[in-house]
């Protein structure tokens, strides 16, 4: 079973940020595949279903951005999943452009506090990821409020598209693969 986590912060205070793309993502995959996201289970919200004819546990975890490593880890512990195979996580990314992809196996956090998380938490940064640009904050600006802010109305509809895309390529990494959906989506 793939374990496929959305990265965000829970409260409604927190919905359309930057730093949201993740739950946003997660929603739209759950709404295209008809997966109700409502169960609590591991300080999380879940729900089963399949994509693609894989069968899947969405994830969205409650513990706040800088914390999802500990219902991410639980999830994966309760369910024995190989991470470095099953696990994939949708987060925003501000060394991306607006609307930008980036699909990969591993990596390192790159200064994201989520991902930090997650790898302390399952001891690996060996997991896929589906990194979504949200853009670098302007100059002078703090980069809470830029990640906790809004996008702009143009910056949203790139954003919209992009979520679609990102569903697209999740569904390629179920279907194909990693490397058959970085060469489309990167």
């Amino acid at each position: 079973m793939y374990l496929i986590a959305g990265l965000g912060n829970p409260e409604e205070k927190y919905r359309g940020t930057r730093h949201n793309i993740g739950f946003d993502t997660l929603d739209a995959l759950a709404e295209r595949h008809d997966i109700k996201v409502t169960a609590g289970q591991c300080r999380a919200l879940t729900g089963k279903g399949y994509i693609c004819g894989e069968k899947v546990l969405l994830i969205k975890p409650l513990t706040y951005m800088n914390n999802s490593g500990e219902s991410i880890s639980l999830l994966a512990d309760y369910y024995k999943a190989d991470v470095k195979k099953d696990l994939i996580v949708i987060y925003d990314d501000i060394a991306l452009p607006v609307g930008k992809l980036r699909i990969r196996p591993e990596g390192s956090a790159g200064g994201h506090n989520g991902i930090k998380s997650i790898i302390a938490g399952l001891g690996t940064q060996d997991f896929g990821r589906v990194r979504i640009g949200v853009g670098d904050k302007p100059e002078g600006r703090d980069l809470v409020d830029h990640v906790l802010g809004r996008f702009s109305s143009s910056d949203r509809f790139v954003i919209d598209e992009t979520i679609v895309r990102a569903c697209d390529a999740i569904e390629t990494i179920l279907t194909d693969g990693v490397d058959a959906s970085m060469n489309r989506f990167n």
